[in-house]
């Protein structure tokens, strides 16, 4: 057998993807058991939660005060703040679900990591499709002015998610009283990530504070996307890019931090 500094990049990559498939299995079984629907709950949860968000804005009858089309202004914000919301959250109890795991030579911390909020972020992104697709068919939304932008906008706001979860899960690790709290914080940021405004409604002075937010221009990107020329957004794909990248090179630097100290127990 090989030791790891023998393999070659090639052979390193297969082991990564194996490794990763499957933790990502038995996530799904360890979280979702064999019986009902099994892992097709791993979608019908955040479906089930922007529809009934949905629903709500519906038989409000919110497009009373507003022109715009209020459940594709929802189905088109709501998806995405879960899918950063929850990566982050499920990262943070990445590490103590599978420490046993770490005894194989394998499995790294960052495995564990990867693999959760993978899983979140795959059930966000099918969720989304499933609900677009049934609320166009139904009628109640209209087929998107630009689909490979919202595409663009969702695959930012993956990355995001991923590198803001990386972060959050190394906090947690050395204070643990922030990873019980931080899905009460967590909703503090939900309402400031542009999910129930547009920035071009806000006044002025605000504009340029909440442009400061990258969660923002994501939500922003997908609206524009779906809504097209109808409405006015103010997104800057390249400032949401590059703190991205900010985010992934910080989160990865604190998980190799105190990765090595990680005893399987």
């Amino acid at each position: 057998m090989k030791n790891l500094h023998e393999t070659s990049l090639r052979e390193s990559w297969q082991i990564q993807k194996r490794v990763i498939g499957a933790l990502l299995m038995r996530e799904i079984i360890t979280r979702y058991g064999r019986r009902n629907i099994g892992f097709l709950w791993l979608f019908v949860e955040p479906l089930l939660m922007t529809l009934f968000m949905v629903m709500m804005w519906k038989f409000m009858r919110a497009d009373k005060f507003s022109s715009l089309n209020m459940v594709a202004f929802v189905a088109t914000g709501y998806p995405l703040a879960m899918m950063w919301r929850n990566a982050s959250n499920r990262a943070i109890g990445a590490i103590a679900g599978n420490i046993g795991l770490l005894y194989h030579r394998n499995v790294r911390v960052l495995d564990t990591i990867f693999a959760r909020m993978i899983l979140e972020i795959g059930g966000a992104t099918i969720a989304q499709i499933v609900i677009m697709t049934l609320l166009i068919v139904i009628g109640w939304i209209d087929l998107p002015a630009d689909p490979m932008y919202m595409i663009f906008a969702w695959l930012l706001m993956a990355m995001f998610a991923v590198g803001f979860g990386l972060i959050i899960c190394s906090v947690a690790f050395h204070f643990e009283v922030f990873g019980k709290i931080w899905s009460v914080l967590s909703f503090v940021l939900f309402p400031i990530s542009g999910v129930f405004f547009f920035v071009n409604s806000l006044p002025a002075p605000v504009q340029e504070l909440a442009l400061r937010i990258p969660m923002i221009h994501g939500t922003e990107m997908f609206r524009h996307g779906y809504f097209g020329s109808s409405v006015i957004t103010l997104e800057q794909p390249w400032f949401l890019f590059l703190c991205n990248l900010a985010l992934l090179l910080l989160g990865l630097l604190m998980v190799r931090a105190f990765s090595d100290g990680v005893e399987p127990e």
